[in-house]
């Protein structure tokens, strides 16, 4: 059965939940969480996404982002996680299955942010 489209809204604040396979953990160890990030800046600036926050867990990674251009989102976790999975896999044979699996993701609306900003909620 095909996946359902994905919401693809430009100027929307955006939750995107990525997961490793089977829910293993994505980061090793901080190096692993730096590369990360420097990845996903490069994708930022790549396609224009502007990222408000963001939680690296042991197995998963929480972002929220607003993209400027239909696609944009696609194209950064796009980005990130073909370039984040090759240098793991080299240095851990074991960690070949590390690919992530599909992104979840969620519009938010401003007034929903604003509310949890001031709200402390």
């Amino acid at each position: 059965m095909a996946r359902l489209p994905r919401l693809d809204l430009p100027g929307i604040p955006q939750h995107i939940v990525q997961r490793g396979n089977n829910r293993l953990p994505c980061f090793l160890d901080s190096d692993d969480r730096q590369r990360y990030l420097q990845l996903l800046r490069k994708a930022l600036l790549a396609t224009g996404c502007q990222l408000h926050a963001y939680v690296l867990m042991d197995n998963h990674v929480h972002l929220l982002a607003t993209p400027t251009a239909a696609g944009a989102v696609a194209r950064m976790m796009q980005a990130v996680g073909r370039n984040y999975v090759v240098g793991p896999a080299k240095s851990l044979k074991a960690r070949s299955t590390k690919a992530y699996g599909q992104s979840e993701l969620a519009c938010i609306s401003q007034k929903s942010i604003f509310w949890g900003l001031f709200s402390g909620s």
